[in-house]
C-alpha cells in the first residue's frame, strides 16, 4: 500500500528520506498523467505537490484515505481548499521556505530591467561594438521606491532586502491589520496610491476572483513613466495583453513576468510578447534553487511526518 505519493520534482535526499521510511511512489512528471495519478493515490494517506498537480474534488474522492497535502510552495490555488476541510484533510504550504529565493530574483531583475540596456550588451561587444553611451542610461535602486502588493512572508524579504539597498518600501496588503508588526518600518499605502509613487511594483498577492486581473489597463496608466514591473506570485494578476502593450508603448519601462496566465504558455501569449524588449520571462522558477528546493522539501517531509505519526 502507497503511504505517501510525490507528484512533482523533490529534493532527492529528502525524498529518499521518506522513501526509507514509508511506502512511497515518487514520479516527477506524475502530476502530468491524470489517470496514473488517480490510480496511484488511491490508498494514499498523504500527497506532496508543487503547483502542478490539481487536487481537486476528483482527487480527493480518488483518495479516499488521505489525511494531508503537503505543498512545497506556498500558493494554493491549485488546492481546492474547502474540499479538502470538508475531508478533514490538512493543507500544509511550505510558508517562507522559499522567500530568499523570491527576494533575489526581484531584487535582480529590477537592477537588470533598471538598467535598460546595460546587461544585454554582449553580442554588441563580442561584435567588437564599443558603444558606451547606448548602455549609459541605466539608473540605480539606490533612492527609488519599492511597491510591494501583498506584505506576507516573502513580501516583508523583498522590503528588507530592497531597504539594504537603499530603496523606500511602501507595501499594500488587503488583509494584514494595521498594528500588525510588519509595518514598523514600512509605509502602509492603498493600492492606488501604490501603484502611482513606485518605481519598482512587485507583485507577492494570492491568484483570488478579487485579484485577476489585478494590474490592467488603467493601473498601467497610473504609473510612473518608466516604471518597472515584476510578478513572481502567480498569472492572471497581471492582464498580460495590456502589460505587452504598456512596455511597447514604452509607457511601462520593464517588466519581469516568472508567472503567466497559461503556464505552460501558449502561442497566443507567444505573439503578445514576440519582440518587446526590456521583458524578462522566466518558466515559474523565482521560487527555486538549490537551497529553497531543499528548505520546502524539507518542510513538507517535516508534516508529512507529522501527520502519518
Amino acid at each position: 500500500m502507497t503511504d505517501v505519493v510525490i507528484s512533482e520534482f523533490m529534493d532527492k535526499p529528502t525524498a529518499e528520506g521518506l522513501i526509507a521510511d514509508y511506502d512511497v511512489h515518487w514520479d516527477p512528471d506524475l502530476w502530468g498523467n491524470r489517470d496514473k495519478l488517480l490510480s496511484e493515490i488511491a490508498d494514499a494517506r498523504a500527497i506532496i505537490v508543487r503547483n502542478a498537480t490539481q487536487v481537486n474534488v476528483e482527487l480527493l474522492e480518488a483518495a479516499p484515505k488521505l489525511e494531508i497535502v503537503a505543498r512545497m510552495g506556498v500558493g494554493l490555488d491549485n488546492i481546492d481548499l474547502k474540499a479538502c476541510k470538508a475531508r478533514g484533510v490538512e493543507v500544509c504550504p511550505s510558508i517562507g521556505a522559499n522567500a530568499a529565493s523570491v527576494a533575489e530574483y526581484v531584487i535582480a531583475t529590477a537592477m537588470i530591467l533598471l538598467r535598460g540596456p546595460a546587461y544585454y550588451a554582449t553580442p554588441d561587444v563580442v561584435a567588437g561594438a564599443w558603444e558606451r553611451p547606448k548602455f549609459t542610461s541605466g539608473v540605480e535602486l539606490a533612492g527609488r521606491t519599492m511597491g510591494i502588493v501583498g506584505f506576507g512572508s516573502i513580501g516583508q524579504v523583498v522590503g528588507a532586502k530592497a531597504q539594504a539597498m537603499g530603496m523606500e518600501v511602501i507595501a499594500y496588503d488587503a488583509m494584514m491589520p494595521d498594528d500588525a508588526s510588519a509595518w514598523s518600518n514600512v509605509r502602509s499605502v492603498e493600492l492606488n496610491p501604490l501603484i502611482s509613487e513606485s518605481d519598482v511594483i512587485s507583485l507577492h498577492c494570492p491568484l483570488l476572483p478579487e485579484t485577476r486581473n489585478l494590474i490592467d489597463a488603467p493601473e498601467f496608466s497610473q504609473m510612473k513613466q518608466g516604471a518597472i514591473l515584476i510578478n513572481s506570485a502567480r498569472g492572471g494578476i497581471v492582464n498580460e495583453a495590456a502589460c505587452a502593450a504598456a512596455l511597447r508603448s514604452g509607457a511601462l519601462g520593464g517588466a519581469a513576468l516568472d508567472t503567466l496566465d497559461v503556464e505552460p504558455i501558449n502561442a497566443t501569449t507567444c505573439a503578445l510578447f514576440a519582440g518587446v524588449e526590456n521583458l524578462i520571462l522566466t518558466p515559474h522558477i523565482a521560487g527555486v534553487t538549490q537551497e529553497s528546493n531543499r528548505r520546502i522539501a524539507e518542510v513538507a517531509a517535516v508534516n508529512v511526518r507529522r501527520v502519518l505519526a
